[in-house]
């Protein structure tokens, strides 16, 4: 089954908050989710013992360097889908997952310093594509991006990526109070209270065109990948 990592070289670029955003929204939709939380400060182990974490997610957070393959693998076997949460440095254990993985997304907030980070983690894909001789999908993710102001800053960033080619979401993560909210409270957007959290409609939107994007990027990898055992 399908194995997405979030990496990124710099803490706080909003791999764990991607990566709940993803996991809760596809539980919601019936799929079986292990998300392997193998950032050390174990915080979608944290939100996953405040409650309300959807039935079909599991959490696995007893995960070392020289267990993070195996872990992918047997939880490949027993999930529609693999999530895996990185630890904010560049080590083995990135690695690791990256050469196991069916799509490597680079979550990035927009200021150049983020995006020379998310460059560190792209250059550390293409070394596991060598290393493993495979190729290993990745996009860069916005997040705690504006809903109304697209700065210079970032439309200049995004300018650059494409003249690079380097593969980009369409959707963005959005800065938003409900997403800091499951963090706090637990569980999903769904059982947030919207009288108490501002803009959860539009927060529970960005997350499921969020999703939406990861299946298509999954089915573009799978159409490719059948593409070129026809050719």
């Amino acid at each position: 089954m399908p194995t997405i990592v979030f990496a990124s070289p710099k803490g706080g670029a909003g791999k764990s908050t991607s990566a709940i955003l993803l996991a809760t929204e596809l539980a919601s939709r019936g799929a079986s989710v292990t998300v392997i939380d193998a950032d050390p400060n174990k915080p979608l182990s944290q939100w996953s013992k405040r409650g309300g974490k959807p039935e079909t997610l599991t959490v696995l957070a007893d995960v070392k360097e020289d267990s993070i393959i195996d872990s992918i693998e047997k939880a490949a076997t027993e999930s529609t889908f693999v999530i895996v949460d990185l630890e904010g440095t560049a080590s083995m254990t990135v690695g690791y997952a990256m050469s196991r993985a069916d799509l490597v997304i680079v979550p990035t907030q927009g200021s150049h310093l983020d995006a020379a980070e998310a460059v560190k983690a792209i250059r550390l894909v293409r070394a596991q594509e060598k290393a493993f001789n495979k190729t290993i999908p990745f996009s860069i993710l916005f997040t705690r991006t504006s809903a109304a102001i697209r700065p210079r800053t970032l439309v200049s960033i995004e300018s650059e990526f494409g003249k690079q080619e380097v593969p980009m979401f369409d959707v963005q993560i959005h800065e938003r109070e409900a997403f800091r909210a499951i963090f706090a409270f637990g569980g999903s957007l769904s059982g947030l209270d919207p009288t108490q959290v501002a803009n959860l409609p539009a927060a529970v939107a960005n997350a499921r065109v969020f999703a939406a994007e990861v299946l298509e990027k999954l089915v573009a990898k799978k159409n490719s990948a059948k593409s070129s055992q026809v050719a």
